[in-house]
């Protein structure tokens, strides 16, 4: 950035962005399918998440972190996307943002999944409403929402096995 010296203050021109070329990188060597996690229950996406998401120094436990799972035709991870993390009590997350990876990773299906700091898993109005709306836009893309999970504290919410997401 270029600066600019006005009276005694210091100020930086922004040069004007020029638009960038996204380019989607395959992985040759996947691992095993046996070696995949298999993702069939909201107990199984659970585990995942302690294992693969809460562990990882972007984490923040004090605030509500929204992730999305990618899963395969055999319901095994390819992966998983941190979309958004919020505040001590809401996250924000629109279906772009959710669907972009996994557009672009080839993924079958998702499981979106976010944590309550408070520790309970009761869903809110906001939880609910989201989750219709990206099951809205899943179907329209042809990508199926497998469940929508809420982790507490030794305790998690599924939306599939509660009927709120069919």
């Amino acid at each position: 950035m270029d600066q600019l010296l006005f009276g005694n203050q210091l100020f930086k021109k922004r040069r004007r962005l020029r638009p960038r070329e996204w380019k989607v990188v395959g992985v040759g060597e996947t691992p095993p399918p046996e070696e995949m996690s298999l993702i069939n229950t909201p107990a199984s996406a659970v585990e995942y998440w302690q294992k693969n998401i809460a562990t990882m120094p972007y984490f923040n436990a004090d605030c509500e972190c929204l992730a999305v799972l990618l899963l395969n035709t055999k319901h095994r991870v390819r992966g998983h996307h941190l979309v958004s993390i919020g505040s001590l009590n809401e996250t924000a997350a629109h279906p772009r943002e959710i669907f972009r990876v996994a557009v672009a990773a080839a993924a079958y299906c998702v499981v979106l999944m976010h944590n309550h700091p408070s520790g309970e898993v009761e869903p809110s109005d906001t939880d609910r409403k989201l989750t219709k709306r990206i099951q809205e836009a899943g179907e329209l893309l042809q990508i199926d929402v497998r469940d929508h999970v809420i982790v507490g504290h030794n305790r998690h919410f599924s939306f599939r096995d509660s009927g709120l997401l069919e």
